[in-house]
């Protein structure tokens, strides 16, 4: 996302909490910060990318988070899959500083970011999404306004949460395989050409046939993010029985060492039962 600004000829700081991630950026032309304080200092748009609610929450708050260094009437961009409380409270603290947040959390993976082809769940103003529509361009193909604050955060937890009970059924679907004699090859062409076969069942079944599980989206946030869908959907006062069934399941993959592995991986944890 930040090479895609870069590209744009927008000016740039970067800050990573390994800094070694953020040197290729500083020479293309970037400047690297010290902190999240000194990167949105000046900044009219102050975009973050982290993995849950306190990482997001060190970076924005404190003597040297990117609230501080924030100008007076800037956007904050929040492309996160966070919590929904987390980001009302973010977007009030920046409110405070008399700034603007979205919650504005991507579908897509890193092929998608370096293409420019994610898409955004928004959250917030219009007149915010407006000023932010520049640079947001630059990044994704579609720009979903949902509502208002919470609203993109809130779509992202639902779609991810769908995505990992996918996967898990797949995982458990691919151990019957196995332990019946079914040719894998065979069975995975019927689940993912016929009605199961989503976008999704199709790209971890093509990975767990080729046995390749780097990482585009680690498994410990898949499931990281159904344990935040499944708090979200009970303070609004529903039980959700698939994704408590799928995080069981990543948690036991994550217990076999999975974790860091991209979120197909799965499967194979379910493989070695």
């Amino acid at each position: 996302m930040a090479g895609r600004v870069l590209s744009a000829d927008f000016p740039l700081a970067v800050y990573n909490r390994n800094r070694e991630k953020s040197a290729p950026f500083g020479g293309a032309g970037a400047t690297v910060a010290a902190s999240p304080r000194e990167a949105a200092a000046g900044a009219d748009i102050i975009i973050s990318m982290i993995s849950d609610d306190v990482a997001s929450r060190g970076l924005w708050l404190g003597e040297n988070g990117a609230l501080a260094g924030a100008s007076r009437g800037s956007v904050l961009i929040e492309c996160s899959t966070l919590t929904v409380g987390w980001v009302k409270e973010l977007a009030a603290a920046a409110a405070q500083r008399g700034c603007e947040l979205l919650d504005a959390p991507v579908t897509g993976t890193k092929p998608h970011a370096a293409s420019g082809e994610l898409s955004f769940l928004i959250g917030g103003s219009e007149a915010a999404l407006a000023t932010a529509q520049p640079v947001l361009s630059v990044m994704g193909r579609e720009f979903i306004h949902l509502g208002p604050t919470g609203s993109g955060a809130l779509m992202k937890l639902i779609n991810n949460f769908m995505c990992g009970v996918q996967a898990a059924s797949l995982a458990e679907a691919a151990y019957m395989i196995g332990a019946g004699g079914l040719d894998l090859s065979k069975a995975l062409a019927i689940l993912t050409h016929g009605a199961p076969g989503s976008g999704l069942v199709q790209r971890a079944a093509a990975r767990a046939f080729a046995n390749d599980f780097t990482p585009n989206f680690p498994l410990h946030l898949m499931a990281k993010d159904l344990g935040y869908a499944i708090a979200e959907a009970s303070h609004l006062g529903h039980n959700l029985q698939t994704a408590s069934s799928a995080l069981s399941i990543f948690k036991e993959a994550i217990a076999q060492g999975y974790g860091d592995q991209d979120f197909s991986a799965v499967i194979k944890s379910q493989q070695r039962r």
